[in-house]
């Protein structure tokens, strides 16, 4: 008998319901945090009955585990197995690790990588500040492009067009201070243009000023660097040490890269 493959209305190969959910489960749990059976059903609208069977094989294969309780699921160890090998196997993130390390030196303040997806980015590797004040900006991290300094200095690097496609009229704060006024957004994007830097204050997190510039790694840009600092640290020209290291870091990159082109 020949096995007929599944297909969409135009004639391409269709998602196999049953993984789409799996990797919908692990997502929402991700993103949202851990539920019981009934709470994960009614945020993702699956039917409990069928949501039993995939927390149960999950569970199994270690992607899930539960509470003492046995009733509430968060992520499980192999989440991390995974995860560890990407972030092991990524090689912007072994190319970047220098100069990650080389900012972190000069402005011994807290240094994010951090890459687009969509229109949000997800920090991907992280220097402390040498500081007793540290910020909490964890690996794995998601958090909307065009409200970060690190996002939108990735998104002045897009044309015209991407930028507005990916900036959404209604802009859900993140704090009280988020720019949420699209037209607004999308002058600050272009103004990092310009300047070759973003830089928001308070925007992502209360008290906090961070500094972006995209790293030249491909086309299109998809991967940038921000330094992240209390403004109460901010004093005697600190701001423009940090641009400037940043700027200066972009620049040596960006002309590798182009001798790496021409060759």
């Amino acid at each position: 008998m020949q096995l007929q493959k599944a297909t969409s209305g135009n004639g391409a190969a269709g998602p196999v319901k049953s993984a789409a959910r799996a990797l919908d489960l692990l997502d929402e749990i991700a993103a949202n945090g851990p539920g019981t059976q009934l709470q994960l059903s009614t945020r993702l609208n699956i039917p409990k009955s069928s949501l039993h069977a995939l927390l149960r094989t999950m569970t199994e294969r270690g992607w899930l585990q539960t509470d003492p309780t046995g009733s509430v699921y968060r992520l499980g160890i192999r989440s991390l197995v995974v995860s560890s090998a990407y972030l092991t196997g990524d090689p912007v993130l072994s190319r970047a690790a220098a100069v990650m390390d080389e900012i972190s030196a000069a402005t011994e303040e807290t240094v994010n990588l951090g890459r687009l997806d969509g229109n949000h980015v997800i920090y991907t590797a992280k220097r402390e500040s040498v500081h007793p004040l540290r910020m909490h900006s964890p690996v794995g991290r998601r958090l909307p492009a065009y409200s970060t300094a690190l996002g939108r200095a990735i998104l002045a690097e897009q044309p015209d067009h991407v930028r507005a496609s990916l900036v959404p009229h209604d802009i859900a704060p993140i704090t009280a201070h988020t720019v949420t006024d699209r037209d607004a957004v999308l002058t600050i994007i272009e103004d990092a243009a310009r300047l070759g830097y973003a830089a928001e204050s308070d925007e992502s997190c209360v008290g906090v000023r961070c500094f972006g510039v995209a790293l030249p790694f491909g086309r299109p840009t998809v991967d940038g660097l921000s330094v992240a600092v209390p403004m109460s640290r901010l004093d005697g020209g600190r701001e423009d040490l940090i641009i400037e290291t940043l700027l200066s870091v972009k620049a040596r990159l960006s002309l590798e890269q182009d001798h790496t082109v021409v060759r």
